[in-house]
């Protein structure tokens, strides 16, 4: 039986902060490209989930080159991205059938999302429809106004992590919205569509692998 989870894996960015030739979600950590163990992760969790991977098209060659070289076989379909994030899971979205879907959408540069947020996320958006996860601010914080700043109470703040997971309707309904840059991540797009967020408990580990000092600590902890 076909299985009513999908992912969407959001890889078509050029990762510019990482100052590197490759896209980030392509440099080899750990002996594998960064990609693999985000995808390994979540068919680790769900082996029916659904996963949908996207890509800028003038990497589809080089991402198949990368499959046959470390013979990695799990599961996914490859989308053709957009021009921002918002269009590449726009895309993604126009390829799922199943009406009743449960669809989440995951950085592909987060390989260390856990097995317990994952269920978590999924769980919740079956049961209510959206799930974003989400962990508390330790440091202190300050907001910036040109020239003026003021304390922020941190108690008040989360860090969003992904994946960010919605019904499919709801998800269908949002991305019929014209772009916008306020839309930073999948639960802005959802926000600005006027649906509620249900926040879920993340883990700490699931960072985004922007800079080189996050590549190192991802070096560290795939090899470990």
């Amino acid at each position: 039986m076909k299985s009513n989870r999908y992912t969407i894996v959001v890889a078509a960015g050029s990762g510019r902060r990482m100052g590197a030739v490759l896209p980030k979600q392509f440099l080899v950590v750990a002996g594998k490209p960064l990609l693999m163990p985000t995808l390994n992760r979540l068919h680790s969790f769900d082996r029916s989930m659904n996963l949908l991977l996207v890509l800028h098209p003038d990497y589809f060659a080089y991402w198949q080159e990368q499959l046959e070289a470390f013979a990695f076989d799990v599961p996914h379909t490859v989308v053709a991205g957009g021009e921002e994030r918002f269009h590449s899971v726009k895309c993604a979205l126009d390829t799922i059938i199943s009406e009743h879907a449960v669809v989440g959408i995951h950085g592909g540069v987060r390989p260390f999302v856990d097995v317990n947020t994952l269920m978590r996320c999924f769980e919740m958006a079956e049961n209510n429809g959206s799930a974003v996860p989400v962990v508390a601010v330790n440091d202190s914080v300050r907001e910036v106004q040109g020239e003026v700043n003021r304390a922020i109470e941190r108690s008040n703040l989360r860090i969003v992590q992904t994946p960010q997971c919605f019904h499919l309707a709801v998800l269908r309904k949002a991305f019929t919205q014209p772009y916008s840059p306020s839309f930073t991540d999948d639960a802005s797009v959802v926000d600005a569509a006027g649906y509620s967020i249900q926040l879920v408990e993340g883990n700490r580990e699931n960072i985004k692998v922007t800079t080189p000092e996050d590549l190192r600590w991802a070096e560290w902890t795939l090899s470990a």
